[in-house]
């Protein structure tokens, strides 16, 4: 990887105030507002003892991933294709496979710093206990940014404008918010839409992060169903990417 590029693509991510708020700022805050619900601290026996506000952390998890993956990074993507910046970038020892590189380095770095602002908040405000099992809600939260990425990336590869990349995007946007546990948790799904849930990527990754945050190492199902996904997005992405 180029590290001017990707000095010069976090450079420009900064100046993208809503993409800094969506993605850095609003999952942490959609916690502290959903925390500051009283009903949402205190222990609910159909989420096994746990309050809302614990439950929801994995979600604001999520949140910031789904954002930086399936609205962020295409519109990046695709508006340097429009802007004709790859097709420049040919005439320049920089391949533009630098700049998709950089590109990711910076969503995933960025959605990262997200997750680990709302374990923060959620700890110091609310009490929320910090992930049991690290090790393994690390390598769940590393596998579902893979695939968030190489989500967007495939959403990238597919449209012709920004403006098919926000389409798609949105299309893509609700229903991986709902597998995510936005409006319900996982946990609390019926059986038959919890085994159909847990075989999206993020459906996967809300069951992967639940058992981690409780000590548990995650299920290898959930991983594998993280890793599969992960491996066919990025293959469907190589496939159909084009640089002009």
């Amino acid at each position: 990887m180029n590290t001017a590029v990707l000095h010069t693509e976090f450079r420009l991510f900064r100046r993208e105030p809503g993409a800094v708020f969506w993605i850095l700022l609003f999952p942490t805050l959609l916690l502290v507002i959903l925390g500051s619900i009283p009903s949402f601290r205190e222990a609910d026996p159909s989420l096994g003892g746990l309050r809302p506000v614990d439950a929801y952390v994995p979600v604001a998890v999520l949140i910031a991933l789904i954002m930086s993956g399936v609205q962020s990074l295409p519109q990046v993507l695709t508006g340097h294709r429009e802007r004709g910046v790859l097709r420049r970038m040919r005439l320049t020892p920089v391949r533009p496979s630098a700049l998709l590189s950089a590109q990711m380095a910076v969503q995933g770095t960025v959605a990262l710093g997200s997750a680990l602002l709302a374990l923060v908040v959620g700890r110091t405000a609310f009490g929320v206990a910090l992930p049991r099992q690290p090790a393994g809600y690390l390598l769940a939260l590393l596998l579902t940014t893979a695939a968030a990425l190489a989500l967007g990336s495939l959403v990238s590869a597919v449209s012709r404008t920004t403006k098919i990349a926000g389409a798609i995007g949105s299309a893509v946007f609700f229903p991986m918010m709902f597998c995510a546990g936005v409006w319900l948790p996982v946990r609390e799904m019926p059986d038959a839409l919890a085994r159909v849930v847990g075989l999206t990527p993020f459906g996967a990754a809300a069951r992967a992060l639940d058992r981690a945050a409780a000590g548990h190492w995650p299920g290898w199902d959930h991983l594998g169903v993280l890793a599969v996904w992960a491996v066919l997005l990025t293959a469907g992405a190589a496939r159909w990417f084009r640089w002009e």
